[in-house]
C-alpha cells in the first residue's frame, strides 16, 4: 500500500468513528475522498459499498438489540427491484447531476416547518428508503444522508434509529455490490485497500459506540441535523463546481 492508500484507510476510521456516534454522515466524506483523488464512479462505487456493508455490519451487530426488524423487510420491497433494474445504467449518468438532486432531497427535508408537519406513516418511509437507496444509491454511493431523515422517527430513541438505519444500509451496499458485479464491476480490484479499509471501519465503529454514551438525546438530534445541513451543502457545491468547470 502506498501512502494515499494509508490516509484513505485513515480516513475510514475517522468516519466510522462518526457514524457510530451520530448514525450516518461518514460515508459521504470517505466516498467524497475516492471521488476527490480521481476514482472513476465505477471503481468507486463499488469499493465504497464493500467497505459500507462491512462498516453497517458491524454497526448493526454494535445496536442489534435495538433493531426494528419489519422496517427491513418493507426497505428491501423497494430496494431489491430498482437495484437491479437501475444497475445496467449506472455508467450512464451525469453524477454531479445525482450530486444536485441529493443535495436538494436533503436540504428539502430540513425546511422550516418540516419538524411540525405528520411524519411519513412507517411503511411508507422505510419503503421510500429502499427505493432511494436502490435508485439514486446506485449512482451516488451514500445514501444515508437522505434517507437517514426517514428513519428518524419520533417514537424511537437514537440507538434504534442508529441500529435500524445500519441493518438496511447493510442490505442496501450489499445489493450495489452484487448488482455493480452482474453489470460487470467488481467491488475487488483492490484487495488489499479494501481489507484493510474493512479492520478501520470496524475499529471506528467501535470507538464511535463507545462516544455515543455521552451524547444526549437532544445533542444527538442536534448532531444529526448539522451532519445532514453541512454534508448537503457540501454535496451541491461539488455538484454545481462538476457541472460548471469541467
Amino acid at each position: 500500500m502506498n501512502v494515499v492508500d494509508v490516509a484513505i484507510v485513515l480516513v475510514g476510521f475517522l468516519t466510522a468513528t462518526l457514524s457510530g456516534v451520530a448514525g450516518l454522515g461518514g460515508g459521504t466524506i470517505l466516498i467524497g475522498v475516492f471521488y476527490a483523488l480521481g476514482m472513476a464512479p465505477a471503481e468507486a462505487v463499488p469499493l465504497f459499498a464493500a467497505v459500507q456493508f462491512v462498516a453497517n455490519s458491524s454497526r448493526t451487530f454494535a445496536y442489534l438489540r435495538h433493531v426494528e426488524w419489519h422496517a427491513a423487510g418493507w426497505f428491501l420491497l423497494a430496494a431489491v427491484p430498482a437495484s437491479f433494474l437501475v444497475a445496467p445504467f449506472v455508467a450512464d449518468v451525469d453524477a454531479d447531476v445525482v450530486r444536485l438532486v441529493l443535495a436538494g432531497l436533503i436540504l428539502a427535508s430540513l425546511a422550516p416547518g418540516r419538524a411540525a408537519r405528520a411524519a411519513l406513516p412507517p411503511r411508507s418511509a422505510f419503503t421510500l428508503a429502499g427505493l432511494l437507496n436502490g435508485s439514486v444509491g446506485m449512482f451516488v454511493g451514500a445514501t444515508g444522508l437522505v434517507v437517514g431523515r426517514l428513519f428518524f422517527r419520533p417514537e424511537w430513541r437514537k440507538e434504534t434509529t442508529i441500529g435500524t438505519l445500519a441493518l438496511t444500509q447493510t442490505l442496501g451496499h450489499a445489493l450495489r455490490v452484487i448488482a455493480y458485479g452482474v453489470v460487470g464491476f467488481s467491488a475487488f480490484t483492490k484487495p488489499l485497500l479494501l481489507a484493510s479499509l474493512g479492520v478501520a471501519v470496524i475499529a471506528g465503529t467501535a470507538f464511535g459506540k463507545r462516544l455515543n454514551g455521552h451524547v444526549s438525546e437532544a445533542q444527538f438530534a442536534t448532531l444529526f441535523k448539522w451532519i445532514l445541513i453541512v454534508l448537503s451543502l457540501k454535496l451541491a457545491f461539488d455538484g454545481a463546481r462538476g457541472l460548471l468547470w469541467n
